[in-house]
């Protein structure tokens, strides 16, 4: 199970747009706003589904959610592929929002079923962060490949149309686990079933005072950093744009023909390759840092968000200077702090919670942090249009996102030293 569990992650992220996503919709017209505003839409969307996904997917089989979830996946890509007007963005996000909301929390539910029925329910962070960082090296596999498509067709809309493939060999992959994953079904079970074991899981999330704290930690550090992360692709752009002003010449070869889209591609490939491998090695290193600490997950946390607000300070420095090689390095930085983060931040969860509740629960954690995303990227995105307005070489426009994350995580380095907070 562990290699198919791998694969799944592997096969999930060969999204070979991710990393040119927001270089894509800029493209199309919209301003940093708009994208702001799309993204919100994206994560309301998935909000409205996530808790009765989670229920439905405990209740009647998180093989089905998952299978329900790719589908929702291939549609979108497809819809991406076609758009040619702004209005078709809005229903290929909706199908996104499906797909996130069928799979966040589902397929972590299977893994920690999985371990419990093998008796290894003590080796959840370390193998939760093995799969993820499977994930991860799927990720840094899907900017080759993409950053290969993009350079040679010169075209964002074909990488949207070969994503598609991964997804369809993913759904051959689930359908091939085992049933007892699915959990204890309730046959014959209705919208009302679905509704009384979302409020009871809801009540058991709100009962208890260290599960709240836990869904606090993750809307501040998981909303700040899905909000931010993706504003990596546009500075790296201007970077190329800058670099290959002074470059006309590169190994022998002219590229003064190259578009900018194909010379954006050879700086973001890169980047995006590193920032991939790196978090692949955080994710798996995970539950070395806990044991380094003492088998601590609360030690971990703690230090996490020290390093959190001092990757942001760095952010802010390189910002204010200009200094574009340090805003990229706090960037990458970011990313990798997240794949640390992630895997101690859900066995802190599942500690506290009822198995035959774990999807909805990790439903409920995740659509916190869509709440909070929601909140930051239209800030985001119109803050950075007005920096932008005031910069017109487009150097040290990303300050606000530094700042907001530097306050987020002072506010939570303080709250963790009181020691009134349930941890």
């Amino acid at each position: 199970m562990l290699f198919r569990f791998s694969l799944y992650g592997f096969l999930k992220n060969q999204r070979y747009f991710e990393p040119f996503l927001i270089l894509a919709l800029l493209e199309k017209g919209l301003s940093f706003f708009a994208i702001g505003i799309l993204i919100a839409f994206r994560e309301i969307a998935t909000n409205v589904l996530e808790i009765p996904s989670g229920s439905i997917a405990d209740l009647l089989g998180r093989r089905r959610a998952m299978q329900v979830s790719f589908a929702a996946y291939l549609g979108s890509f497809l819809m991406f592929w076609q758009a040619t007007e702004q209005r078709w963005l809005w229903p290929a996000m909706l199908l996104f929002a499906i797909g996130d909301a069928f799979r966040t929390g589902t397929h972590k539910a299977m893994i920690f079923a999985w371990l419990q029925a093998e008796g290894r329910s003590n080796d959840k962070t370390q193998v939760y962060g093995y799969t993820r960082s499977w994930s991860k090296l799927g990720s840094a596999t899907s900017v080759v490949i993409g950053a290969a498509l993009l350079f040679w067709l010169d075209s964002y809309a074909a990488v949207f149309l070969l994503s598609a493939v991964p997804v369809a060999l993913n759904l051959i992959n689930l359908s091939s686990y085992p049933s007892y994953l699915d959990g204890e079904l309730r046959t014959g079970s209705r919208l009302r079933d679905v509704w009384q074991h979302s409020r009871a899981a809801m009540i058991e999330g709100i009962s208890k005072p260290r599960l709240r704290a836990l869904w606090i930690e993750s809307m501040s550090f998981e909303g700040v950093f899905h909000a931010a992360k993706d504003y990596l692709q546009p500075l790296l752009a201007t970077a190329a744009a800058v670099w290959f002003t002074t470059k006309s010449d590169l190994a022998g070869v002219d590229t003064g023909s190259w578009s900018d889209l194909q010379r954006s591609t050879l700086i973001i490939a890169p980047v995006y390759l590193c920032l991939h491998l790196m978090s692949a090695f955080a994710s798996r290193r995970a539950h070395q840092l806990v044991a380094a600490l003492g088998n601590n997950e609360q030690r971990a946390a703690s230090l996490l968000w020290s390093t959190y607000t001092g990757v942001f300070s760095g952010l802010l420095i390189g910002e204010i200077t200009h200094s574009m090689t340090v805003s990229i390095a706090a960037f990458v930085l970011l990313h990798a702090l997240q794949n640390l983060w992630r895997p101690i931040l859900l066995t802190r969860i599942d500690q506290l919670t009822n198995n035959q509740n774990s999807a909805v629960t990790l439903s409920i954690e995740s659509q916190g942090r869509r709440l909070a995303t929601v909140c930051f990227a239209p800030i985001f995105g119109l803050a950075i249009d007005s920096a932008r307005a005031a910069s017109p070489d487009a150097h040290g426009i990303y300050w606000p996102i530094a700042i907001v994350g530097i306050v987020v995580g002072l506010v939570m380095v303080c709250l963790r030293r009181r020691p009134s907070l349930p941890t």
